[in-house]
Formats: C-alpha cells, structure tokens, sequence
C-alpha cells in the first residue's frame, strides 16, 4: 500500500489492520510518535491525518484517507512550527516522553481554536497525559503558540 507521510509517498508492504504507529516507527523509521499505552488514551502517539489529530496506535494504515504529517514534518526545513517554538521557549519538556503527541495536538487545536481560553486550552490537552506534569507549562506554551500564530 502506499501512504504518504510527511510530504513523501511510501510504499510499504504491510497488513492492512497493522496500526499506524508501527509502520511509521517500524517499516518507516520515523520515531516521534511514541507508544505509551496502545488504546488511545495517552496521546503519545498522536500524529495528523490531513491535519486532524488522530491516535496512530489505533488508525488501521489501511484507514489512513490523506496525508500523515508526524513532529518531523510539522515544521519547514528552515523553520520549527510556533508550538515547537513555544515548547522551547516555555521550557515544557522534562523527560520528553509525550512532547511529541503534546505538541502535535496543540498545533490541530489551534488550527480549530486561534484565539483559546485557558479553559479550552485544558479541556483540548486533557486527552494528552504527561507523567511529570508539566501541564501548567503546556497552558503557557500554547497560549503563547497562539499569539504567534495570529502574528504571522
């Protein structure tokens, strides 16, 4: 089947039930996407399905209807997203862990919410869990993503 991520067109050779999240990191080699529980419940796995967030450990590849972006491709090659910025800025990682299913559902929620309260901040990022909680830091960051995504 082929399945395009991150902007290139894949060819792999895989069952068409295999979850997404193992052919990105197994037949693939791309490793954001984390396995943390394998029942959609972390969010460490989260990746976008023509920029929709989606749980990639529970996504069939042979559902997969559109492009796959994961963190490598949020960005540009010159360039990180506003949230990767924000997430340096604001220092929010500790063990980095979720970081990349954090942030990838931070950039959907904001294509969807520019302008966020901190109330729809915490209820869009609830779905995502961090061991070290550093949730406090995740508010600031995406509060901040937000302003400079409606500067630019």
């Amino acid at each position: 089947m082929q399945i395009m991520v991150n902007g290139t067109t894949h060819e792999v050779d895989v069952e068409e039930d295999m979850p997404l999240l193992w052919v990105l990191r197994d037949e693939l080699g791309i490793t954001g996407p984390k396995y943390g529980c394998g029942i959609a419940q972390c969010g460490a796995c989260t990746v976008h399905v023509d920029g929709v967030a989606v749980r990639s450990c529970q996504l069939a590849a042979g559902d997969v209807d559109g492009e796959v972006t994961t963190i490598e491709g949020l960005g540009t090659p010159d360039a990180l997203h506003a949230v990767q910025e924000a997430w340096i800025e604001h220092q929010v990682a500790q063990c980095g862990y979720c970081q990349s299913g954090q942030i990838m559902a931070a950039a959907s929620f904001l294509e969807t919410n520019p302008e966020p309260t901190d109330d729809d901040i915490d209820r869009a990022m609830s779905a995502n869990l961090c061991r070290c909680g550093t949730y406090p830091r995740i508010r600031e960051a995406v509060r901040s993503a937000a302003t400079k995504l409606m500067e630019a």
